[in-house]
């Protein structure tokens, strides 16, 4: 598709994380795969690894420019990855074209997940944030073995300047965007964030900060003190406050040494916010009509029907400080109430002209649902299966030998730290 849009004469520019090993469960050949071919093409995509060690460039985002037709453009931006896997609808029967997961999720796993077009002045927004990476002048790998190796393959990409930016586009609606980012501090700096930028985490602080009624998350991962810290200060502060969050039943590898990390921190927040707030948090997961569970990779928090956000982020230390994420806060209220209704219904089974469960009854609603069908799972499947895709977490237990060696690697490589030394002694963000 962009190769087509690069023959035609389209100017097509992309950044693509160069990635770690394939070996590792990641993507590096399919990257440069994706670089060669819209490159042969006409195109100019770079290989992009300047991240901090073991991060990544993790912002998901698509701008589309219209010289003398500023009513087309548009900016897509969420969780969605230009990958297998990804291409799945609201029946979630799964991507033919599948991603290796752990075998729960079958031979062609089930994948939720979010995007948010965006029209208007933001979009101008978001292609900055392209720009000032594009226009970074630091060299895309520090490493002399990846220059040589680039050189040996023959995929150094001789790019050139971009065209000045157009104007931004007339409104289009009422809704205010706010974009949120995470850079984090690395060796070199990023010029347009030479201490890192954190307004993902600032921005989901204030706004947890200020939650009265419902805080609704769907989310890859839900880890990290600092995330804990900040659900559970505003349960305390809140009686009537609730905690709904749509998560992974399982996660997406089911290796000896790659799951109890996933699980062990998870665990501990959900056991911690269960405490400070008993009866007024909850965690479930997904899954299709044929029982067979849903991958859970949206990043969307919507607060009390005001405040919303999509974007790339997950809720855990590693998207808040250390790789980059882009994310759309939207503040107003017609826009957040419609969203968490869309996904509601979805999860419920509700057709599309139902009304979905209103901000007093979702807690409720999602609650006697899901305990429909986990009744049904336990009772042989006897009848009817109950409708709705929602079912309660419940992590496996671990042994203590293994949640030792796991909560280290969980906090060394899953969930680092890119906050300057001074933000970090400070617990500041």
């Amino acid at each position: 598709m962009f190769g087509a849009a690069a023959a035609r004469g389209v100017d097509v520019r992309g950044l693509v994380w160069r990635s770690h090993w394939d070996r590792l469960a990641f993507s590096s050949a399919e990257n440069r795969t994706l670089e060669r071919d819209v490159n042969a093409a006409g195109g100019q995509v770079v290989l992009d690894m300047r991240v901090r060690v073991g991060g990544s460039h993790h912002q998901k985002f698509v701008v589309l420019r219209h010289p003398g037709r500023p009513e087309r453009d548009a900016a897509f931006l969420g969780g969605i990855d230009l990958c297998h896997s990804r291409r799945d609808d609201a029946r979630h029967e799964g991507d033919p074209q599948r991603q290796a997961m752990a075998k729960v999720y079958g031979s062609r796993p089930p994948w939720h997940d979010l995007q948010v077009c965006i029209t208007g002045p933001a979009v101008g927004d978001v292609e900055t944030v392209f720009r000032e990476r594009w226009d970074d002048p630091q060299r895309g790998s520090r490493s002399p073995l990846r220059w040589a190796a680039d050189r040996l393959r023959r995929d150094t990409v001789h790019t050139t300047p971009l065209p000045a930016q157009l104007p931004d586009p007339q409104p289009t609606g009422p809704h205010p965007v706010q974009l949120l980012r995470t850079y984090p501090r690395r060796l070199g700096g990023y010029p347009f964030a030479p201490r890192g930028e954190r307004s993902v985490a600032r921005g989901y602080l204030k706004a947890i900060g200020r939650a009265r009624h419902l805080i609704y998350v769907e989310d890859q991962y839900l880890w990290s003190p600092d995330v804990a810290r900040a659900f559970a200060s505003a349960l305390r502060r809140s009686p009537e406050l609730r905690l709904v969050a749509v998560l992974p039943r399982f996660p997406d590898q089911d290796g000896r040494l790659s799951e109890p990390p996933n699980l062990v921190a998870r665990s501990r927040l959900m056991r911690q916010l269960q405490e400070v707030a008993p009866g007024r948090v909850a965690f479930y997961g997904i899954e299709n009509a044929a029982g067979t569970p849903i991958y859970v990779h949206a990043k969307t928090c919507v607060i009390d029907d005001h405040w919303a956000t999509v974007g790339s982020d997950n809720f855990n230390r590693r998207s808040w400080t250390h790789d980059s994420e882009l994310s759309a806060a939207v503040r107003h209220e017609g826009y957040a109430a419609g969203l968490r209704e869309v996904l509601a219904r979805e999860h419920l089974g509700r057709r599309e002209d139902e009304p979905g469960p209103d901000l007093a009854d979702l807690f409720d609603t999602f609650a006697a649902a899901a305990s429909a069908l986990e009744g049904w799972h336990d009772g042989g499947q006897v009848g009817d299966r109950p409708p709705g895709q929602l079912r309660p977490i419940r992590d496996k237990p671990m042994s203590r030998s293994t949640r030792l060696w796991a909560g280290a690697l969980y906090r060394l490589v899953y969930d680092p730290d890119g906050r300057p030394l001074d933000l970090r002694l400070r617990r500041r963000m």
